[in-house]
C-alpha cells in the first residue's frame, strides 16, 4: 500500500510535503502534482517517490468566466485519472497541503473512500481546504486547537540553528525567490544607516531583481549579499538577528524555529489576505511586528532597530513546537 501526497502550486505548499517525506522513507510514496506552478521543478526528479504525475490543472479562483469553466473541465479530467491511480497503487491515505495541485487529488481520495489528511499551512483558510475540512480524515494546522498535530512540519536544520540574538549585527530581507519589490526598496532606503551602524546586510532579491538591485547598492556605496532562489537559506537566517519579511507560512515558521526576531511585510494580494493573519498570530503573542505595504514608513522601521530583539528570540524558542514533520508522517503511517 501507498500514501499519495499532492498538492502545491507554490514553494510553501511543496515544503511541507518535502519535509514529511524525510520521515517516510520505507513506504511507498507517490507524487501527484500539476505542470502549472513549481511541482515539476521540486519533484520531477525526486527518488523519494516511486511514481510522480503531473496533471494539466490549472486555479479556478482567479480566472475569467470562461477560464474558470475551462479549469474546471481540467480539474475533472484529472480527478477521473486521479482515482484510477489512487486504485492502481493501493493507496491507504492521500496527504494534501492544498493548492490549486491537490483539488483532483482530494476530491478522488472522497469519491474512493480513501482516508483524506489535509494540512493547512496558513492562519486563514484556503478555498480547497475550507471546502474539504468537513470532509477530511484529519485536518492540521498550527492555528487550530483542535488540530491533531499543532507542530508546523519545519525542516530540523531550522531548530538546530536556534539561538538567542541579544545585539543586531546582521539583518536579513526577505522577499522570497520571486522577489517584492517593496521589500526591496525599503532595503535600500535603510542601507546607508545600517551601513553607518556597522549591520551586514543579507538580502534575498529575487531571480529578476538581483542585477537592479546589486547595481542599486553598488550606486550608493553599499556592501551587501545579494541572492535570488538559494539552497542555503537556513544558513542565511542562522546569521542573521534580525529579518524584514513576507509572512507566507512557510518562511514565518522556519523564521520563527530558528528564533530569528522578524518584522513581516504581508503580501497585500494574498489570498483571503492570508499572509496578514500569519504574521498576526505571532504579533498578538507579541514575538513579531507587523506593516502593511501602504503603512511602510522608514522612520518606524529605523526605530525598530533599536529595539529589544533578545525577548522576542527567546520567546519564539518557547512558542514553536518541534517535529511536526516526524508527528504528521506518524500519523499517516498509523492510518
Amino acid at each position: 500500500m501507498s500514501i499519495i501526497m499532492t498538492g502545491g502550486g507554490t514553494g510553501g505548499h511543496l515544503a511541507i510535503i518535502k519535509a514529511v517525506k524525510e520521515h517516510l522513507q520505507d513506504e511507498e510514496l507517490i507524487y501527484i502534482g500539476s505542470t502549472t506552478g513549481q511541482d515539476r521543478k521540486w519533484f520531477e526528479y525526486d527518488e523519494d517517490f516511486s511514481h510522480k504525475y503531473f496533471f494539466e490543472t490549472r486555479g479556478v479562483v482567479n480566472q475569467g468566466g470562461l477560464g474558470k469553466v475551462k479549469s474546471l473541465f481540467m480539474m475533472a479530467g484529472a480527478m477521473f485519472k486521479a482515482m484510477k491511480l489512487i486504485r492502481k497503487h493501493k493507496a491507504k491515505v492521500v496527504f494534501s497541503v492544498g493548492g490549486f495541485s491537490a483539488a483532483p487529488m482530494a476530491f478522488a481520495a472522497k469519491l474512493t473512500g480513501t482516508p483524506l489528511v489535509i494540512h493547512e499551512q496558513n492562519a486563514a483558510l484556503g478555498s480547497l481546504n475550507r471546502l474539504l475540512k468537513p470532509y477530511a480524515t484529519y485536518f492540521i494546522s498550527s492555528y487550530l486547537e483542535e488540530s491533531p498535530v499543532k507542530a508546523y512540519p519545519v525542516k530540523e536544520i531550522f531548530f538546530k540553528n536556534a539561538h538567542v540574538r541579544t545585539a543586531l549585527k546582521t539583518i536579513i530581507f526577505l522577499g522570497g525567490s520571486q522577489g517584492a519589490k517593496a521589500i526591496n526598496t525599503l532595503a535600500l532606503q535603510l542601507a546607508p544607516v545600517l551601513q553607518e551602524r556597522g549591520i551586514r546586510i543579507i538580502h534575498q532579491a529575487g531571480e529578476k531583481n538581483i542585477d537592479e538591485v546589486k547595481k542599486a547598492y553598488a550606486d550608493i556605496g553599499v556592501d551587501a549579499e545579494v541572492f535570488g532562489f538559494t539552497t542555503k537559506l537556513a544558513e542565511y537566517m542562522n546569521e542573521a538577528d534580525l529579518a524584514i519579511a513576507r509572512s507566507g507560512a512557510s518562511t514565518l515558521w522556519e523564521l520563527s524555529a530558528t528564533a530569528l526576531p522578524t518584522l513581516y511585510i504581508p503580501y497585500p494580494y494574498a489570498a483571503s489576505d492570508h499572509q496578514y493573519y500569519n504574521a498576526q498570530f505571532l504579533v498578538e503573542k507579541n514575538l513579531a511586528w507587523i506593516m502593511r505595504e501602504e503603512e511602510m514608513d522608514l522612520n518606524k522601521v529605523l526605530k525598530l532597530l533599536d529595539e529589544d530583539i533578545e525577548t522576542k528570540s527567546k520567546g519564539l524558542m518557547q512558542v514553536v513546537e518541534h517535529e511536526g514533520s516526524r508527528k504528521i508522517a506518524k500519523l499517516l503511517k498509523n492510518l
